[in-house]
């Protein structure tokens, strides 16, 4: 009697409560974050960002859960009312694709409202603003990619901000060490 109640314990003890996606079992978080474009951040003062679906093939999907993404050479063009990831790597498998001949630096239609369209065709036509992606991450079982309207930082602008974030680097380390 007492073995089978011990067992039974155990079993719920070490039981998984859920399936573990192979991106948590790699990297031990289970964050949605696949990629991010630093660079942007560096080079632009970014406004306003929209949330946008991406157009996937396979294998790409396939590449994107093992990571295999480079957002830092990635621009959004717009042409014929549609918005497009253009210079994006996604690096193929060589398992996933083996029928078909991948391009990695593909276009890729992104899936935007059509007020969104608009309101990002008017600041980039007319008020001089850049379209970037941010970020890549994922909302459920989807793809999607942050993008950004940004302005373009002068050197200076870019030296002050590395400055800033010295100091404010410095601050934290001088708080932590006075509070020991």
């Amino acid at each position: 009697m007492a073995s089978s109640a011990i067992a039974a314990v155990y079993c719920a003890a070490f039981k998984r409560s859920g399936p573990v996606s192979k991106q948590a079992k790699k990297k031990g978080t289970s964050s949605g974050t696949i990629a991010q474009n630093k660079r942007a951040r560096h080079d632009y003062h970014l406004e306003q960002k929209f949330e946008a679906g991406i157009a996937l093939q396979g294998w790409e999907l396939k590449s994107i859960r093992d990571g295999r993404v480079q957002l830092t050479e990635g621009y959004i063009s717009l042409h014929n009312g549609e918005a497009y990831l253009a210079g994006a790597n996604i690096t193929p498998l060589t398992s996933a694709s083996t029928h078909v001949v991948p391009e990695p630096q593909r276009n890729r239609k992104l899936l935007l409202h059509a007020r969104e369209l608009a309101q990002i065709f008017a600041a980039t036509q007319q008020k001089g603003y850049t379209c970037v992606p941010t970020a890549m991450y994922w909302k459920g079982n989807k793809v999607k990619l942050e993008i950004a309207l940004g302005k373009g930082k002068q050197q200076h602008d870019k030296r002050a901000n590395k400055r800033e974030q010295d100091w404010q680097r410095d601050k934290q380390r001088l708080m932590k060490a006075h509070n020991r």
